[in-house]
């Protein structure tokens, strides 16, 4: 599998985490496993060739939503896909289903956000959802939830208070700040975990986690396996 991801240009951060590609370079029937991490984003997806499967399958151009837990994806060995990586509040501009509709679940490009074919190539990606965007500011919430480390740390960067971040979480994303914040950190964490030469204690402690006890207990919910065996195997945001 030939997995590549690709900053978005400057214009675009606000909104894009990445783009990425996937390529499986294998025959139609050789089916692949993959899961997919909670990573905060959601992703709209163009499968160029082949066939993929989460739950049913599904059809050329998707979005998929925020996952809460392991999604497990089935990818034919000769599929391939261009997508973009982008925060809810970057769907939420451009769909018409929004975020909180689509936790823990997928749907048809078409029906989601009327109007916004996803390009074959990165950059025609790119150049689309600029198009689609301009005019368009991130709310003032966007780069401090990105910032914080905890629901507490994000009242005290914006002085408001819990129940109007649960509102605005409620609203915007689909999760409590306190699930979402905890998907942030776990794909920080998971996304360094093969490239770190230190222990696991020690890139426990670089990700603020209490202890590595701490590390392996959210690898166990978010990864559906411990991080020992998630770094042996770790193509981020899959496994």
């Amino acid at each position: 599998m030939d997995y590549r991801e690709t900053e978005p240009p400057e214009p675009l951060r606000p909104f894009v985490k990445a783009a990425w590609t996937l390529a499986g370079g294998g025959a139609a029937g050789a089916w692949m496993n993959h899961d997919a991490t909670p990573d905060g984003c959601v992703e709209i997806i163009r499968r160029l060739a082949g066939t993929s499967v989460w739950g049913k399958a599904q059809p050329a151009a998707f979005v998929a939503g925020l996952v809460t837990a392991p999604a497990r994806l089935r990818l034919s060995g000769d599929s391939r896909f261009v997508a973009l990586r982008v925060w809810p509040w970057t769907w939420n501009a451009i769909a018409r289903l929004r975020s909180p509709l689509l936790v823990d679940r997928w749907a048809d490009l078409a029906d989601a956000a009327p109007g916004f074919d996803m390009p074959p190539t990165v950059r025609e990606a790119f150049d689309a959802l600029a198009a689609r965007l301009r005019g368009h500011c991130p709310p003032g919430l966007a780069a401090a939830v990105l910032q914080a480390d905890s629901a507490a740390d994000l009242s005290r960067r914006t002085g408001r208070g819990p129940r109007a971040l649960q509102r605005w979480f409620e609203r915007e994303i689909g999760v409590p700040p306190r699930t979402y914040l905890r998907a942030l950190r776990f794909q920080q964490t998971f996304a360094g975990l093969a490239a770190s030469d230190g222990s696991l204690a020690e890139h426990a402690a670089a990700h603020g986690f209490a202890d590595q006890a701490h590390m392996a207990r959210e690898f166990r919910a978010l990864a559906g396996q411990p991080a020992s065996r998630a770094r042996r195997r770790a193509r981020p945001p899959f496994l």
